[in-house]
């Protein structure tokens, strides 16, 4: 039996495994029918610490983290991890008694009964699921995609597709590659709801950062545990001016981008949210707080500082290289299983947490208040997997597939917590002023991010700083015209701290 065969076949007993479990420790559950929207969004509130902490980390850490961050082969990209662990206790100690003290399945849930309105509600959710739907689905599916080809060595097959004026040369591989993970994320999300995914998530997590620290371990020992000769900024974590991370981006933007990372975003509070009690939760978000500190840091980035002594400057293809070149044949094919593990939950995750956006918030606000929430549940999540896939094409053609993730995410992050913002520590703020904020922010952030404009990165500022920029810009406008054209004064008042 060849090396690459043994290679595939470890791989499949893996990840069969994996789905095995998963499916002895949810068989029997799930099945109530009294509350069906809490049993398949929040796993009928069931999910030990444990399984939320799994889940939280393995939803966050997919290939475009282990791919591209390694890629930049300098520590200093450490600092989203590190700041990451700001926004998991913010999420612990500041939100999640607030969505536990209101009941939410969604956290968009919470700007209704905070703004009094449901269409607050219905249009933030929407750019939510729109985020969801058009990038971090597609970009995911690709980038594990083009990692299991290159990690299997399947050689390409490429063709010319024309859509419209424009012309795409597209990897027949890829696509084939593309979609077993849309469809196995996509039934894993349709079948068993957040229980299984959570699950799945959590024994995968486990595979996967033990290997990638048998990774790191390799990576260290091939240079005998010595930095020397590699240059001091691929070493330090304070950043200069030209750097990916300056480091007074992390007195502006760096904060805020992960209280809405970790606060707001569904795809991560729908793991806290689904647990017995705030305690329970609390202890999941503390661990995945735990992990994300000790041990992320270290496998994003000390295998490309590595692959720079050995290799040089290679960029993306640095994980993939150093992997090959380092893990033991035997071992490659548990560490191709991890990363396809890593890639369907963060997919099937994204599609859950869309779902439940669109079923709650808007299907269930517009249309019908008792839908067949499993029914409709899978044909929304049919039809994101299929706009997926659609979308491989596109984002086969980008130059840096982080770059592109940051950029376009943007246009939401900020504009969407301006409206936390403001929902959570004011009272008497209408809802309309709220939304034009949101809508100004958007053009506002396109404007100053993306070099198709004169206004592009104004005075060399990066874009972390012009996040912080339109987040306080979004908040400015909201309060005046909440003042001007509504007449209403807002009044500063926490809603955790009201009775």
């Amino acid at each position: 039996m060849s090396d690459n065969m043994i290679q595939i076949g470890v791989f499949l007993f893996v990840t069969v495994l994996i789905a095995f479990l998963t499916y002895l420790h949810c068989k029997g559950k799930g099945h109530s029918e009294a509350n069906q929207t809490k049993e398949y969004f929040l796993a009928g509130g069931g999910l030990a610490w444990y399984f939320v902490a799994g889940s939280i980390t393995l939803t966050n850490l997919s290939t475009d983290q282990l791919v591209g961050m390694n890629g930049n082969q300098m520590a200093l990209l450490a600092l989203w991890e590190l700041s990451a662990v700001i926004g998991l206790v913010l999420l612990a100690k500041l939100f999640l008694p607030i969505y536990y003290r209101f009941n939410c399945t969604t956290t968009t849930e919470l700007l209704e009964l905070r703004y009094n309105n449901k269409h607050i509600r219905a249009v933030i959710s929407m750019l939510f699921f729109l985020g969801s739907a058009l990038i971090f689905c597609p970009a995911v599916i690709y980038s594990g995609s083009l990692f299991m080809q290159k990690m299997f060595n399947i050689d390409s097959q490429m063709v010319s597709v024309t859509v419209g004026a424009s012309e795409f040369a597209v990897d027949l591989m890829i696509i084939y590659i593309s979609t077993v993970f849309a469809v196995v994320g996509a039934m894993y999300a349709i079948f068993g709801g957040l229980r299984a995914v959570a699950v799945s998530d959590t024994y995968s997590g486990v595979i996967l950062l033990v290997m990638a620290l048998v990774v790191t371990f390799l990576a260290l020992n091939a240079i005998d545990f010595s930095f020397e000769g590699i240059p001091a900024e691929r070493l330090t974590l304070i950043g200069d001016d030209e750097s990916p991370i300056p480091w007074h981006t992390l007195l502006t933007g760096m904060i805020f981008i992960q209280m809405f990372y970790w606060g707001t975003n569904q795809v991560i509070t729908q793991r806290a949210m689904a647990a017995p009690n705030i305690k329970e939760a609390q202890k999941g978000v503390f661990a995945a707080a735990g992990i994300r500190l000790a041990i992320v840091p270290a496998i994003i980035v000390v295998p490309g500082i590595v692959a720079f002594k050995l290799y040089g400057d290679i960029g993306d293809a640095t994980y993939g290289t150093i992997v090959g070149d380092l893990l033991p044949h035997y071992l490659s094919g548990v560490f191709a299983a991890a990363m396809a593990a890593a890639v369907l939950t963060t997919f099937n995750s994204n599609l859950n947490s869309a779902t439940a956006l669109y079923v709650c918030d808007v299907h269930q606000a517009y249309f019908n208040k008792t839908p067949n929430v499993p029914k409709l549940s899978g044909l929304v999540t049919a039809v994101m997997t299929i706009l997926a896939l659609a979308l491989v094409v596109v984002y086969a053609q980008a130059e840096s597939i982080i770059n592109l993730i940051q950029q376009l995410y943007g246009l939401l992050s900020m504009p969407i917590l301006s409206v936390f913002i403001l929902g959570l520590a004011f009272k008497n703020v209408h809802a309309t002023a709220g939304l034009f904020s949101v809508i100004f922010g958007v053009i506002l952030y396109f404007l100053l991010s993306f070099d198709v404009t004169p206004f592009y990165a104004p005075f060399g500022l990066h874009y972390i700083h012009l996040m912080f920029i339109t987040l306080v810009s979004c908040i400015t406008l909201a309060l005046l015209l909440n003042w001007v054209m509504y007449g209403q004064r807002p009044q500063i008042s926490w809603v955790g701290n009201e009775a």
